[in-house]
């Protein structure tokens, strides 16, 4: 199929100006939270810098091979604390474990779902693997639930979100959803990274009730592309265009974008700016980060919140 864009005004996708704590109508359990996630640390202007260390039950420990004592998870802790992010994401069994000299310090988002990667990712489902009471229980900010949308699986999967969104909204606890598109009909739509996987994610997880939406950088249309519904399938748009439609499509809840695998510097730095210029709340960066030694990664650090720091306010 030939690739042709939109019409002018629709392929430009204009961004807007970016969801602040003051556009959502939260209980103020949950407005407490996320001020302290996204004004008392990290850049503190409003924007958010999360770091995650759910690899190692999600990828296993091969994700550590290239930078040995991030094997440990003090190391990502004191990378934290250091280099000042607003938050980092742990399962709970490292929360349990690790974070005790940290607390008041990093802020906690508690991940209360989580799976390995050996089975067959056709019908993924993240099951349980912690309470909104444990994110209590450990003075968590926020937790974190991971949705795949489109897996056969989502009949469970929604359900186990709703429970999970219930008892946010009974303790005044902020629900970040990582919405990634998942599974074999997925994959026949264009792929899991395409722009049509990734809109759609962003407006399920916004009509489910996600205060913050953690989505992935959709990639540049290509032949995949020809597979998603129209008008997927010929909507050929810039990143910063496909940043600010997925943005929108999530509604009054707050944006971030994962940093996915490593990449170069120069790409890394290009993508946030991107995203933030987009209307992004911030970013939230794991292997990009703790894959580094840590000189070199509180060196990157600080140049993503120069960035970040530009973009609040």
């Amino acid at each position: 199929m030939t690739t042709t864009a939109l019409p002018q005004a629709a392929a430009s996708a204009p961004s807007r100006p970016r969801v602040r704590l003051d556009d959502l109508d939260l209980p103020t359990g949950k407005r407490a939270r996320l001020h302290t996630l996204l004004h008392d640390h990290g850049p503190g202007n409003g924007t958010l810098l999360l770091l995650p260390i759910d690899q190692g039950l999600e990828h296993g420990p091969v994700d550590f091979f290239v930078n040995p004592p991030a094997l440990d998870p003090d190391f990502q802790c004191q990378l934290a604390l250091r280099g000042g992010y607003s938050g980092i994401a742990l399962q709970v069994g490292l929360a349990t474990r690790y974070l005790r000299p940290y607390a008041g310090r990093v802020p906690l988002v508690l991940k209360v779902n989580g799976k390995t990667n050996v089975p067959s990712g056709d019908d993924p489902i993240s099951p349980l693997t912690a309470s909104v009471e444990d994110a209590v229980r450990l003075g968590a900010s926020a937790v974190g639930y991971t949705l795949y949308v489109g897996s056969p699986a989502q009949d469970r999967d929604l359900r186990q979100m709703n429970e999970v969104r219930q008892a946010c909204d009974r303790t005044g606890m902020p629900l970040i959803c990582w919405a990634y598109p998942r599974g074999a009909a997925i994959e026949r739509r264009g792929g899991q990274n395409s722009l049509y996987a990734i809109d759609y994610a962003a407006r399920v997880a916004a009509e489910m009730g996600a205060d913050v939406i953690k989505l992935n950088v959709p990639q540049e249309h290509g032949a995949a592309d020809g597979a998603s519904p129209a008008p997927y399938d010929t909507l050929a748009e810039d990143r910063r265009s496909m940043l600010a439609r997925v943005i929108r499509s999530a509604g009054r809840s707050l944006v971030i974008f994962a940093g996915g695998s490593k990449l170069a510097d120069e790409a890394l730095l290009g993508r946030i700016h991107d995203a933030m210029a987009a209307g992004a709340t911030g970013f939230i960066f794991g292997r990009n980060m703790w894959q580094r030694p840590i000189d070199e990664a509180l060196a990157m650090t600080a140049q993503v919140r120069e960035l970040l720091a530009a973009s609040g306010g």
